[in-house]
């Protein structure tokens, strides 16, 4: 028998900057939820205001994760020192895995409009921390898309959706699964969670009530789900929600700004390589 997950806490999020002072929203990664294993951060960008975002996020390097770049709204161009460009359009996803270590920017593609999207960091186990950076990378046409009985619409990132639909990101040494939801008002949505994961709802657009929970997921907060097997969804409104799970690793976490390593020694290895041009 299905047990139903339900919210056991609701963030609403940090304002915050990051890069070259791109104005942001940090759901993981604050004082209110510091990481939610073996996710390490989320941040929600969302402006039409150029002066925002147009200072983007010039070269920085990371070493021992993944980072995971979902656009909405706009364009993001990304650059490397591996000699990788490209730009991600809207609702296309870039899935990097920086393992041992990489140097990039991401810089906005535009001038004016609307820049929206999100950003989420999954950490990588130790095995991982030092492999070969590589990308996934699928734009909004090559991303697969359900739509239920009720009329639903469940969008595929990752992960494998009730009617069997995979997503083209391969995750597998966290087994993640990323959904993008559009709930149609007064319906309802059944997704099956692996048991072993962990996960959250963030509500883009409307709200949401998770079958079995008290809690409300308004728009802009995140809400992280109990254990159990299914979740089911319903909108009062015409809504939008991420619904993101990954089994968790369960080791050591030592971060230091851009690094994730599991000892604070590899760390300070990570900024001297990146000192010494070794990445």
């Amino acid at each position: 028998m299905s047990q139903e997950r339900t919210i056991t806490k609701v963030v609403p999020g940090q304002p915050t900057s990051d890069g070259a002072g791109v104005k942001l929203t940090r759901m993981i990664g604050t004082g209110q939820l510091d990481h939610l294993d073996p996710f390490l951060l989320l941040d929600c960008f969302e402006s039409d205001q150029p002066d925002d975002y147009l200072a983007g996020f010039p070269s920085h390097p990371h070493r021992g994760f993944e980072t995971v770049t979902y656009i909405l709204n706009g364009r993001m161009r990304h650059k490397d020192n591996q000699g990788h460009e490209g730009v991600i359009e809207e609702g296309g996803i870039q899935w990097m895995t920086a393992g041992r270590g990489v140097v990039h920017s991401e810089m906005p593609e535009q001038k004016e409009g609307l820049l929206k999207g999100f950003q989420l960091w999954v950490n990588l186990p130790a095995k991982d921390k030092m492999s070969q950076p590589h990308y996934q990378e699928h734009s909004s046409d090559e991303i697969p898309c359900d739509i239920d009985e009720n009329g639903n619409i469940i969008r595929v990132i990752a992960g494998q959706s009730a009617k069997g639909t995979q997503g083209p990101i391969q995750t597998e040494q966290t087994q993640a699964s990323y959904f993008d939801i559009s709930l149609v008002a007064e319906k309802s949505v059944s997704l099956p969670i692996p048991v072993e994961h962990v996960g959250f709802v963030y509500t883009i657009s409307g709200d949401v009530t998770v079958v079995g929970s008290e809690h409300q997921v308004k728009a802009y907060q995140l809400g992280v789900l109990s254990e159990g097997s299914q979740l089911t969804l319903q909108a009062k409104t015409d809504s939008r929600v991420l619904v993101i799970t990954g089994k968790p690793l369960r080791e050591p976490i030592a971060w230091g700004g851009p690094f994730v390593m599991n000892t604070r020694e590899e760390v300070y290895q990570a900024f001297e390589d990146f000192r010494a041009n070794r990445f």
